[in-house]
């Protein structure tokens, strides 16, 4: 039975942030996800969890000026020591949140360098941060982002993100597989998740073209998760979509599944 995770960057932004655990928490969801911590205190989402009695999956590393335009900064060999600092920041977040999984976007990369000056720097980055987290028992997982949203955005493809987690050879390194970027970029959705079934740690979902609540596309979604329950996949699915009301009222597609 899948389990649905409230992304609050994308759900419910009809209130400020922090009013958003209390919606999620009266409309079903046991869990949250989102973006970025760091605009708050940890302790201050603590109390916002611990008052709601949700559990955090998932945020991601720091990923650069994001405001500026950047999305990520993991395969920019002029910012490691910025990429190891927030690698600890996000690491003390993660404890007060009791979060064990973050993600890493790695970013649009330098056109002015090679592709093996871009890989080899990503690669050791991520290293770093799979070891760094695996201290504190914390997957590291990696994303793939479709291009038309992101244009030029390093990682884009299942079969990259792959390649990328055997080069970095690390036990602690995992695949975020994100539904939505994964249909605009490559489709085949079932048999991409079979085949990297063991690589997967999480799933976020949307349906295409909209990137709105499942049902309104393309996708389909009714399908999709029988075959994951098939799969025996037991991870959180964060519902990272943009409603095409409000999120309340978009929400009968969740409550059906549940």
């Amino acid at each position: 039975m899948a389990k649905f995770a409230a992304n609050l960057s994308m759900l419910f932004t009809e209130v400020d942030f922090l009013q958003r655990f209390s919606l999620a928490a009266k409309n079903g969801f046991k869990a949250v996800e989102y973006m970025f911590p760091y605009d708050f205190s940890a302790q201050t989402l603590k109390q916002e969890l611990q008052a709601n009695h949700l559990s955090q999956v998932l945020f991601n590393l720091p990923a650069g000026d994001w405001n500026g335009g950047e999305r990520g900064i993991a395969c920019l060999p002029q910012r490691q020591e910025e990429f190891k600092q927030g690698v600890n920041q996000a690491i003390e977040y993660a404890r007060v949140l009791e979060c064990q999984q973050i993600n890493c976007l790695v970013g649009r990369a330098d056109p002015k360098l090679s592709e093996e000056e871009t890989q080899n720097v990503l690669v050791e980055n991520l290293r770093f941060a799979a070891e760094m987290l695996a201290k504190e028992n914390i997957r590291l997982l990696v994303e793939a982002v479709n291009t038309y949203d992101i244009p030029g955005f390093y990682l884009n493809n299942s079969a990259q993100a792959e390649d990328i987690i055997k080069r970095v050879n690390h036990p602690n390194i995992y695949f975020q597989y994100d539904i939505y970027h994964m249909q605009r970029m490559e489709g085949e959705l079932t048999e991409t998740i079979k085949r990297l079934f063991s690589h997967i740690s999480h799933i976020q979902l949307a349906d295409n073209p909209g990137r709105h609540e499942p049902g309104t596309g393309e996708i389909n979604y009714t399908y999709l998760f029988k075959q994951l329950d098939a799969m025996g996949y037991q991870g959180w699915i964060g519902c990272e979509y943009k409603p095409a009301t409000t999120t309340e009222q978009g929400l009968g597609w969740m409550k059906h599944d549940l």
